[in-house]
């Protein structure tokens, strides 16, 4: 099977920012004055933990990125190659199995049968009313009364067994390689780790990194051949879509930030550097802007870009093309709406750096205004801009939620935390109630957004000079 690559509106703006971060990463690590605060949040235990699930939710973010439509047969001929209108994902092709087995209606989560009782007719025309078996989930059991509770610890033990495998293969090469670099032999390196003598809390890391794996064991384990987390009403596999919302989720935090730093950045610096009417009119913008309510802002765009598509449907050829339109403008709209926080703290310290005395003699030496906001200002304001990006981000993700559970965020094709939590309120009314949907999109979104939540605490502490001043005295008025 042949596949036809696609890049998604989405997927070029994600590859662009993994770039610069690549970009930063390259010059921050050939700068020491850029590194020492990204060491402070290396030393940071709970921010440590923290990235590393973030890390998780990333690397399948990414996987969800890499897009294609695989190639369909046309009338018996291998000759023709014609590709098919569904966009499948990397992500889409290693959770295969999750993606294809679908069952007729709800089931719940380790069910083996549905659960709702249908009409089944016997071959002598006896009618009876009974929860009928799942095509896949608990198939290959053929009594499930008496097999099932063996059959789940015995995967769960296996799933178990094979992430602590893994896990132990990765802690050492992570261990040798470290032990390399460092010029030590590999049990005085581990030793120290256990020891927690390390600069970057590995040990918590590896413990982090422990339950991961066993998760993602029992979980691999599992899923081939039960819904953990049930199916919908169609028969889709919940965990399938918790996975699937990541990516919606990372999406909405990353681009609308990208699209709300041009704003806050150029505006909060000219207000504060030039002040007189340049400020006022500044002032002006992003004090009516803040004053007009931002749901019904967004609702109005979004209605309006969805009555545009629906007038040119020629403009797109495939649902995942239309629906990828739609959250790039809505992390837009997004971004033009919440960047006036931002450029309020960037007036406000700009104000003040531009009082500092080698500002001044930049000034007495003529030094043009691009110069010395370029060289003295932006970097002097840089740790407000980061520390105010990562605390967005879960912000930004519930926001998505909000917006598509009234009905006006991402497209309905697309699966995202929103859409499964909007279908989970018209299942709770239901009786009997289906519970499992917002339960999984709860969980997957209380996970992300509280690891971005510590993570952002770490970049905060070490980025605040004036949490490490305070810090700083604090170890000096210690009585010794």
């Amino acid at each position: 099977m042949t596949f036809k690559p696609v890049i998604l509106w989405t997927d070029a703006l994600i590859y662009l920012l993994l770039v610069v971060v690549i970009i930063f990463a390259w010059y921050v690590r050939r700068n020491e004055h850029l590194l020492a605060p990204w060491r402070r949040v290396g030393h940071s235990v709970s921010g440590m933990m923290a990235l590393t699930v973030l890390i998780l939710f990333i690397s399948i973010g990414l996987l969800d990125t890499i897009h294609f439509r695989p190639s369909v047969q046309a009338n018996g001929s291998t000759n023709n190659k014609i590709y098919g209108v569904q966009v499948l994902s990397l992500f889409d092709v290693i959770a295969t199995p999750l993606r294809i087995n679908i069952e007729k209606t709800y089931s719940a989560p380790f069910a083996t049968h549905l659960y709702t009782r249908e009409t089944i007719e016997f071959s002598e025309g006896k009618q009876v009313r009974e929860f009928p078996r799942l095509e896949f989930g608990g198939a290959h059991l053929r009594n499930p009364e008496e097999q099932f509770v063996a059959d789940v610890t015995w995967r769960t033990v296996a799933g178990l067994s094979l992430g602590l495998f893994v896990w132990s293969a990765f802690v050492i090469l992570l261990v040798m390689l470290m032990a390399y670099r460092s010029g030590k032999e590999f049990m005085q390196t581990l030793s120290a780790i256990l020891r927690n003598e390390t600069e970057v809390p590995w040990n918590a890391v590896f413990r982090m990194l422990a339950l991961i794996f066993s998760l993602l064991g029992i979980a691999l384990s599992l899923s081939a051949c039960y819904h953990i987390f049930g199916t919908d009403k169609v028969g889709q596999d919940v965990f399938y879509q918790s996975l699937k919302s990541i990516r919606t989720g990372l999406v909405i935090g990353t681009l609308t930030t990208l699209m709300m730093l041009p704003f806050a950045l150029l505006l909060g610096i000219m207000a504060g550097y030039f002040r007189g009417w340049i400020d006022d009119v500044i002032q002006y913008i992003y004090t009516t802007l803040s004053s007009i309510p931002s749901v019904l802002l967004i609702a109005a765009t979004v209605l309006m870009m969805q009555v545009y598509m629906e007038t040119h449907p020629e403009l797109f050829d495939t649902i995942a093309v239309r629906a990828d339109l739609r959250l790039l403008f809505l992390c837009i709209i997004l971004g033009v709406t919440s960047w006036t926080g931002l450029c309020r703290l960037l007036r406000g310290e700009t104000l003040k750096i531009r009082e500092m005395e080698y500002i001044q003699a930049a000034h007495s030496f003529g030094v043009s205004h691009w110069r010395i906001i370029s060289r003295h200002i932006l970097p002097n304001v840089m740790h407000i801009v980061l520390i105010a990006t990562v605390m967005d981000f879960s912000g930004l993700v519930l926001a998505e939620a909000v917006l598509s559970y009234v009905g006006v965020g991402v497209d309905p094709s697309m699966i995202s935390f929103g859409t499964m939590i909007n279908a989970a309120r018209l299942e709770m009314a239901r009786e009997p109630m289906v519970w499992w949907a917002l339960l999984s999109s709860f969980t997957f979104m209380f996970t992300l957004v509280l690891s971005a939540n510590l993570f952002a605490d770490a970049v905060q502490d070490a980025f605040n000079p004036r949490v490490r001043t305070l810090s700083f005295i604090n170890r000096k008025i210690v009585p010794r």
